[in-house]
């Protein structure tokens, strides 16, 4: 993986934005999973490529409300593989049904997610 410094977090979780925002230019997103996907879509069409998976971990976009993606800071020409990729991530994040989840869980999935980019970052 390229030098995570020179990267660009976009996120809907709190949590990645506390820990993270400090230390990386983060796009805080308080909005769904699939306006997160299309904000990541938008950056690599400027130039951006994906670092990492938008569906890592194997959450489905209906078990977690919180997602970050991480992207490469500096603009090149479009990554056709990461326009590819995001855009399976938006379809598949349109076929999950909506589910509720109850207030009381969501810090553990702000966790979960926080988690999972921390991994990336290492």
């Amino acid at each position: 993986m390229q030098d995570s410094k020179g990267a660009t977090l976009i996120t809907n979780n709190p949590k990645v934005k506390e820990k993270y925002a400090d230390k990386y230019e983060t796009l805080f997103i308080d909005e769904s999973i699939e306006t997160v996907f299309k904000k990541v879509r938008d950056h690599i069409h400027r130039g951006h490529k994906l670092l990492t998976h938008p569906l890592s971990g194997s959450v489905k976009p209906n078990e977690n409300p919180y997602k970050t993606v991480l992207l490469t800071k500096a603009l090149g020409k479009t990554d056709d593989d990461s326009v590819m990729i995001i855009e399976q991530c938006i379809l598949t994040a349109q076929k999950f049904e909506k589910r509720v989840i109850h207030e009381r869980h969501l810090p553990d999935l702000q966790i979960v997610d926080l988690s999972l980019i921390s991994g990336a970052l290492g």
